[in-house]
């Protein structure tokens, strides 16, 4: 038997002669946890209650939540007690109150009891989802949870997994991994149609994606990360709705393969961030189909709308979609992170992704009669997070969830009423649904400026976005608390920092 060499030879050494004897490890007990669980239930639930008495923003420095807690972690234990006492004192303090019915920056991140409910059993089940065999409850809400949000949607029937096809939905963590989860499989389909042609490498090389100047920054990274780069990611320009301009892109598209590129994918937004704008799926799908391109939908934000039958619109041409994201995190009181992901044909997907070493091989694997969403992402292991978005559907139902929608759509409509009435402002971009895009008239220091005692003072939250190089402000609408007199709130304080 040969002698282990090098490092291997030495931590032997130290776990046969020179390790201290370990000492008793003290982890918590069932019924210890049980009572500072209560504790921090308590906490929460008297956080959300009380919430508004919190100025929306920070006041905090760089460094200086850092500067109030000890520079090493600590050798002996410490009570639940202390560690409770420091988050009033250090990370409260550091907290922008996202779920504060005054915040109306980005999106909404917001969440619910039921969400949180959820998320909690979760955490305590300790769940490894990667593969139905390693808990197959995971994996089966996870699939009938999505196959109900997709009906709710009303998405093609291609999404959901009981249609007799192929298709069916998978929960990401982020929109920009939902993206990217589709963008390898989307390039691994087309260096197959076109490695004759070129040979896998010169192609892959080769390959140019496409989508709106106005889309998110995620298109751009996942391209970098997918080793395409962002040279090969093409931006259409937009139309005077700041939608994708259809035509530019047959034209784009076109450009590139007299130019001797391969065309791969296209991703069309639904509900761009900086203005809501929606790009025209049909047009856009019909581009694709002539070219076999990948048509990826991003409706990270404004998708949850579609639960809304008189919002639905925004799905006319859905049909050319290969696959479609929307976030229950954002607008469905599902606390982050919750991206829902469906796609076509999940075979796509599964065969860019897979890889079986021995340790993952099982019966039910093997038998083909399961889904394993280990296939379906970048990550191997994966959380339970199919329980809060499960919980939400169950306790709102659809009527609740609508409601909430169509509450905060005729609240954001009503703030839009008052900017339009106020000759000091101005609209600039359509508000179809829970975002308004807004400025003071005149130069764009005066509007830095009025962003900046808002934020100042604290007392609500709005952030900001460049439109044709022009300071906008924007206002988004959907927080779980948020009521009427939230918005009247707002508007008093924005003119009270306008003067």
């Amino acid at each position: 038997m040969t002698q282990p060499v090098g490092a291997y030879r030495a931590c032997m050494s130290y776990a046969a002669n020179d390790s201290p004897r370990p000492t008793d490890s003290h982890p918590m007990t069932p019924d210890e946890f049980r009572q500072h669980a209560h504790s921090v239930v308590d906490y929460i639930a008297d956080y959300l209650r009380d919430i508004e008495r919190f100025p929306v923003n920070h006041s905090v420095k760089p460094g200086e939540i850092r500067g109030q807690l000890p520079s090493h972690a600590p050798e002996a234990g410490e009570s639940i007690d202390a560690i409770m006492a420091d988050m009033d004192r250090v990370v409260l303090p550091g907290i922008l109150h996202w779920q504060h019915p005054r915040f109306f920056g980005y999106f909404p991140s917001n969440s619910s009891g039921a969400s949180l409910l959820g998320d909690f059993l979760s955490s305590g089940l300790g769940v490894q989802g990667m593969s139905w065999s390693t808990s197959p409850a995971c994996t089966e809400i996870e699939t009938l949870a999505l196959d109900w949000l997709a009906e709710l949607l009303g998405l093609p029937a291609h999404f959901n997994s009981a249609s007799g096809g192929h298709g069916g939905g998978v929960i990401q963590d982020t929109a920009s991994s939902a993206t990217l989860s589709v963008m390898v499989a989307a390039r691994e389909r087309a260096t197959a149609f076109a490695s004759d042609r070129h040979g896998l490498h010169s192609c892959e090389q080769r390959l140019t994606a496409y989508t709106s100047v106005d889309a998110h920054s995620h298109v751009e990274k996942d391209m970098r990360i997918c080793g395409l780069g962002s040279s090969n990611l093409r931006l259409i320009g937009v139309d005077s709705q700041r939608a994708m301009d259809a035509q530019a892109l047959a034209a784009a598209v076109a450009a590139d393969i007299s130019g001797g590129y391969t065309p791969f994918m296209v991703v069309p937004t639904l509900g761009t961030t900086s203005t809501h704008a929606f790009d025209p799926l049909r047009a856009v799908g019909e581009v694709c189909q002539r070219h076999s391109l990948w048509m990826h939908v991003d409706a990270a934000h404004a998708g949850i709308a579609a639960i809304c039958p008189e919002f639905r619109g925004m799905h006319d041409g859905l049909e050319y979609a290969d696959s479609y994201s929307t976030n229950p995190h954002k607008w469905l009181g599902v606390n982050f992170d919750c991206t829902a992901l469906w796609v076509k044909d999940r075979r796509d997907l599964i065969r860019s992704h897979t890889t079986l070493p021995e340790y993952l091989r099982n019966a039910a694997t093997e038998s083909g009669a399961v889904i394993d969403y280990r296939d379906w992402h970048v990550p191997l292991g994966r959380r339970f997070r199919a329980l809060k978005l499960w919980f939400v559907l169950r306790h709102e139902g659809a009527e609740g969830l609508r409601a909430r929608i169509r509450r905060d759509v005729a609240l954001a409509q009503e703030f839009r009423g008052w900017v339009v009435a106020d000759p000091r402002f101005e609209i600039t971009a359509p508000a179809p649904l829970s975002l308004v895009c807004f400025r003071l008239r005149g130069s764009d220091a005066a509007n830095e400026a009025l962003l900046a005692r808002v934020q100042t003072r604290g007392r609500i939250f709005i952030t900001h976005t460049k439109v044709d190089g022009r300071f906008v402000l924007r206002m988004a609408v959907g927080q779980t608390q948020v009521q009427h007199r939230h918005l009247q709130e707002a508007w008093t304080e924005i003119c009270a920092c306008a003067m």
